[in-house]
């Protein structure tokens, strides 16, 4: 299925995704900051940033979490990622919880307790910024090109496991971030637990942290959310999507102004697609303004190999030098909200 620039498509399963080229680890050493941006050189960013932003640490920690195997709701695997996350994140000054809650399994019945993350840093700071991540996986990789190997093992490092390894990496510079905005990091659950598409909900986490935020009106104001979504591929390519630029268009304009400063290519200046994420229960139901950060376009033009939802959504396929630029764009945007 071709999918055309500014087409409504119904739900995420509908992207089509790119044949990455392998991943890309830059000339520098283990403990040397990547500097790289994918498809760009950099020149003309912030110099702070360029060297704070670590995409060789950022893709250790995705490397950290495929180790764990399928991480989808309910599972060991997403167990041992929350204890392994929630651990990273309190040790780097985050005030961390989850927010528990549970779904009927859509094909037993019963119910499947999930749970979002929940990081706080600057807790004292009612002007607030979410920035946020799926971070369960799709149960089977039921679209890959062997029909008999669909209910085989699907590990997501692209789909589930790049956003989360961009916050990762964010996390270090969120206790000395300056100004009076503070931060909030939460990592949704139930983004895609589903075994037919035409069936399954989506969006089981996000939807409830947004039901619960209109619900008890906190204290403190989101200003903006940041969701990332598939953001670690090599030949990384993020447009600005429809939905996110109807609700949120300051923060479009801004994280991308901030990005043709930062020398980031791979933010691409134009609207293209519209991707139903986690950021509708956030835009409808919360009215927090979510700006979605994904690479929609696969597979590029030429080829014919998908990697999504398939066995083949491995580490190799996502580059160090993505989350770097990902990481970078938003350090540098998060510093000027003041």
């Amino acid at each position: 299925m071709n999918i055309q620039p500014g087409r409504h498509v119904r739900r995420k399963r509908n992207r089509l995704l790119l044949v990455t080229l392998g991943f890309f680890l830059g000339a520098c050493s283990d403990n040397v900051v990547a500097q790289t941006t994918a498809r760009g050189d950099g020149k003309g960013g912030s110099q702070a940033a360029q060297l704070l932003v670590d995409g060789r640490r950022a893709y250790r920690h995705l490397n950290d979490i495929c180790n764990l195997g399928p991480r989808f709701s309910g599972s060991d695997g997403m167990r041992r990622q929350q204890r392994m996350l929630a651990e990273h994140f309190r040790r780097l000054g985050g005030t961390v919880w989850i927010q528990p809650f549970q779904v009927r399994h859509p094909e037993t019945g019963r119910p499947v307790k999930m749970g979002n993350l929940v990081v706080q840093w600057h807790a004292d700071r009612t002007s607030r910024i979410l920035l946020s991540a799926h971070y369960d996986t799709r149960p089977f990789p039921d679209r890959d090109s062997d029909i008999s190997r669909r209910h085989g093992t699907f590990i997501g490092a692209n789909d589930g496991a790049s956003g989360v390894a961009v916050l990762c990496e964010l996390a270090y510079h969120m206790a000395s971030l300056q100004g009076s905005v503070g931060v909030d990091f939460v990592l949704f659950d139930g983004e895609e637990f589903v075994f037919d598409d035409q069936r399954d909900s989506y969006f089981c986490g996000s939807t409830y942290f947004a039901r619960q935020h209109a619900a008890h009106s906190p204290k403190y104001r989101y200003r903006w959310c940041v969701l990332l979504d598939m953001v670690g591929d090599a030949e990384l390519q993020i447009y600005q999507e429809r939905i996110s630029v109807y609700h949120a268009l300051p923060l479009v304009q801004a994280i991308w102004r901030v990005a043709k400063r930062e020398g980031a290519d791979a933010f691409v200046p134009r609207i293209r697609h519209r991707v139903q994420d986690d950021h509708l229960p956030l835009n409808e139901i919360a009215h927090i303004p979510t700006c979605l950060l994904i690479d929609f376009d696969y597979p590029r033009p030429g080829t014919h190999i998908s990697y999504w939802h398939t066995r083949q959504d491995t580490p190799d396929k996502c580059s160090a030098a993505s989350l770097a630029v990902v990481g970078r764009v938003l350090l540098a945007w998060l510093r000027e909200e003041r």
